[in-house]
């Protein structure tokens, strides 16, 4: 997760993983779930520049995710269940190892210079409890959770309660 953001103030997602959930959550709101979906389409109506998104999505089938149909009906479509692709998935794939901290990495693990002891560590054991519960959230979440009407209400809601 630490792509792009070097003179970021706030450790955030890049803008890049950002595209890709939408583009991935529009895929997922496919009529039928064979549809193809044109880049441009999806381009257009999810306001993501198409050069860019034809990189994305070239990572993406690169993993597995999407696959690619050339022809009158080609396109772009899911090649995986939307409740099995999570947030978090996406996130590692786009953006590296979901951790505040490099000691605290599952994929990209590496001690911190100015540490002298992990274990005594209370920058360390504060930001487990964060990297932890990151995990559960974008792990847990699929984009099926995304697009069913009652659950986006429920994230809706959780996220006003959260930015309060």
């Amino acid at each position: 997760m630490r792509s792009q953001r070097d003179s970021d103030p706030w450790p955030m997602i890049s803008q890049k993983a950002k595209y890709a959930l939408r583009a991935l959550i529009f895929l997922a709101r496919a009529e039928e779930p064979d549809e193809a979906l044109l880049i441009s389409d999806i381009a257009e109506q999810q306001r993501i520049p198409k050069r860019f998104l034809e990189q994305i999505l070239l990572d993406l089938k690169h993993h597995g995710l999407v696959m690619s149909r050339r022809g009158k009906l080609g396109g772009y479509l899911l090649l995986r269940k939307p409740s099995e692709i999570t947030f978090g998935e996406v996130l590692r794939i786009i953006d590296g190892p979901i951790a505040p901290l490099p000691c605290l990495s599952r994929m990209a693990y590496r001690p911190c210079e100015d540490c002298h002891s992990e274990e005594t560590c209370e920058v360390r054991q504060v930001f487990a409890r964060v990297a932890e519960a990151t995990r559960k959230v974008l792990d847990g979440t699929t984009l099926a959770d995304c697009i069913q009407a009652e659950d986006a209400e429920d994230l809706e809601e959780e996220l006003r309660s959260l930015t309060a």
